[in-house]
């Protein structure tokens, strides 16, 4: 029976260039998709030969990129360069097997396995894909398609919160056994998994399932030794709980702060205020978030990726003090070598590993500011703002962001009204700084360079001339610099007094 839906514009100039007489269909996700009225970014199409001779003539006649992918599995890429700039990928493929039928039963889920015949624009769906959908169930195609590639079982538990289905029982247990053979995979097609599930909905809940289906000790190890690792309060969770709900806690910040997101429509108070207090820079965040530092992977998924490594060293840092309270001295610094290791093992790119290592590296700072907003009504200095985001880079709206989150997962219903209010001002005061008075606080403008201090001030180059420039920078910040001779004024003070120390 002819499916109804309405074709995307991009599949309908596709249908324009294929060869009338070739035996083609959509098939995969892109079904799925279609059926579900959600946007496809990409299309994956069957054909029972031919498949990169068929991607190259596409890319021809579109005047698009071509790249053969698999030789051995006859599959062609087609990407075409989308007006706003990003990507469409077209994907052609022989069967995998001798028959449509058989490609699709060999596929993982039964909701992805669907084809769309583009002749007659026929469902084809041999595994009642199209009930699933309904029922809203992942259910394997096979007992052995989770061993056969267990990938699959990220792929699962991530289309599982990306669509608000519930994976099917026996799946579960199918998924549970082929767990420990993901070691096994390529590691660039499990950091994509990844990858795709922190940058996606519900990463907290998708985090906790691949914990219960066992394989995520089989793809961050790292992890497992925060288990039980208790903490004196107002931490009323150990420390992997704590994790967790920080993730859950993000996820709900990011969604307040989202553009268009209105603020009448949310019952909890003290998300609530997240919109009184900072709501106004919702643009900023969003652009901010639209940045990522690698074409190919959010930006959302590296900042949840530092959430979930931000206390992985509190097990080995922990201690007991004198007076019975639990300390984990350093747990920041060597955290930021852990999670750089990991971005070392994921293959990411030397700026994401460098900001996932600021991040949680820095993670503590934004609470120091906040304790002392509250019990002492001291805000930060203009030195320490600007001391914050020099040491954080570009990571400090990402340092903010994270320590919101980790303020709720610390004390969770524990968190009080004022103690919630000193955090979101800090954040306040900080963002206001860092996208209101940019040239004063965050990122004063050069009045000397080091030649200059050498000529003007007979001085030799060294260190010393990097520490007068960055003491020159601070004091901007501060005020008490304005132009070119106070700071040259402020440079010979600096020099009489380091003189005559002994």
């Amino acid at each position: 029976m002819p499916a109804s839906f309405a074709l995307p514009s991009i599949l309908e100039k596709v249908m324009t260039v294929l060869p009338p007489d070739e035996e083609i269909y959509l098939v995969g996700g892109a079904v799925r998709d279609l059926l579900t009225s959600r946007p496809s970014p990409d299309f994956d199409f069957a054909a029972p030969s031919n498949g990169i001779s068929l991607a190259r003539s596409v890319a021809n006649s579109l005047r698009a990129d071509f790249m053969p992918l698999d030789d051995k599995r006859d599959t062609g890429r087609v990407v075409i360069r989308n007006a706003d700039g990003s990507f469409t990928y077209l994907d052609f493929a022989a069967y995998r097997g001798a028959s449509l039928e058989e490609d699709l039963r060999d596929r993982d889920f039964t909701i992805n396995a669907l084809a769309l015949n583009l002749k007659d624009m026929t469902v084809i769906d041999p595994m009642n894909g199209a009930g699933d959908i309904r029922a809203k169930i992942i259910r394997a195609c096979s007992p052995d398609s989770m061993s056969h590639d267990p990938v699959r079982v990220l792929r699962g538990v991530r289309q599982a919160a990306a669509f608000g289905f519930t994976i099917d029982k026996s799946t579960r247990e199918w998924m549970k056994s082929a767990a420990y053979k993901i070691e096994n995979a390529s590691i660039e097609r499990i950091r994509d998994e990844i990858v795709k599930i922190l940058g996606g909905p519900k990463a907290g809940a998708s985090i906790r399932a691949l914990d219960m289906l066992g394989a995520l000790s089989h793809i961050m190890p790292e992890l497992s030794k925060m288990k039980g690792v208790t903490q004196s309060p107002p931490h009323i969770h150990d420390v992997w709980t704590h994790t967790l709900a920080v993730l859950d806690q993000l996820d709900g910040l990011l969604s307040i702060l989202g553009p268009g997101f209105d603020a009448e429509t949310t019952s909890d108070l003290f998300m609530g205020l997240v919109s009184l207090k900072i709501g106004r820079y919702r643009e900023q965040i969003a652009e901010h978030l639209a940045k990522p530092l690698n074409p190919t992977r959010p930006h959302r998924s590296l900042l949840f990726l530092a959430a979930l490594y931000h206390d992985v060293c509190k097990p080995d840092t922990r201690s007991i003090d004198e007076a019975g309270r639990v300390r984990f001295f350093d747990h920041d610094v060597k955290g930021a070598e852990v999670v750089a290791e990991r971005g070392r093992i994921f293959n990411l790119s030397n700026d994401e590993i460098t900001r996932l290592k600021v991040i949680v590296r820095n993670h503590m700072r934004f609470h120091f500011f906040a304790d002392r907003l509250e019990n002492e009504n001291q805000p930060p200095s203009r030195k320490a703002i600007y001391r914050f985001f020099r040491d954080s880079g570009g990571a400090g709206v990402d340092l903010i962001l994270l320590a919101l989150a980790d303020a709720r997962g610390i004390r969770g219903s524990d968190l009080t009204q004022e103690t919630w209010a000193a955090n979101l001002d800090i954040a306040r005061i900080l963002l206001e700084n860092y996208w209101e008075r940019p040239a004063e606080v965050v990122n004063p403008p050069r009045l000397l360079d080091g030649y200059d201090l050498m000529k003007e001030l007979n001085i030799q180059p060294g260190k010393v001339v990097g520490r007068l420039l960055e003491a020159i920078r601070e004091n901007q910040a501060s005020g008490k610099i304005n132009d070119r001779y106070q700071a040259l004024e402020f440079v010979r003070r600096e020099l009489s007094r380091m003189d005559g120390e002994p």
